[in-house]
């Protein structure tokens, strides 16, 4: 668990860390560099799960070895889908990530949600939905490996 206080946002007792994998962990369905490293280092504190629709079919083989719970969903209803699976978890408990329009309803349903810009882009309603943006996965990934970055985001 990561807990802190953030002036003006409130505390946070974060468990789980719930990440999109195309356009977030990934482009064109390749882990980004960075990630596998990041993924480890914070595995010591949260549970960590990856919710996709797997667009590429590559999300297990370039998951494989990391300490992740990988959820597969359907290609329908899939913003509905994240949502249901971070309520599922227990929003006050959750960091997300994600990029996609399909991302929106989790990010504004957690307890932080972070938007990336990255090579896919970021759909504008995810971005409005986040408490966060970001410009890369290393860097989202940050800000919970460097708790004191994430306050001075947010803090108020």
């Amino acid at each position: 668990m990561i807990a802190l206080t953030i002036p003006g946002f409130g505390a946070l007792e974060l468990q789980h860390l719930v990440l999109d994998y195309n356009g977030t962990l990934a482009v064109d369905g390749k882990l980004l560099p960075g990630v596998r490293n990041a993924l480890m280092a914070l595995a010591d504190e949260l549970d960590i799960h990856v919710i996709t629709a797997d667009t590429f079919g590559l999300a297990g083989a370039e998951l494989a070895g990391l300490p992740v719970n990988i959820t597969i969903i359907a290609q329908e209803a899939q913003a509905d889908a994240k949502l249901a699976h971070v309520e599922h978890l227990g929003t006050p408990g959750v960091f997300a990530i994600g990029n996609g329009r399909n991302d929106r309803k989790m990010l504004a349903a957690v307890a932080v949600g972070v938007a990336l810009v990255q090579a896919e882009g970021s759909a504008a309603e995810t971005i409005a939905a986040a408490d966060v943006v970001a410009n890369g996965i290393v860097e989202a990934l940050g800000l919970l490996l460097y708790p004191k970055r994430l306050i001075a985001t947010l803090r108020s």
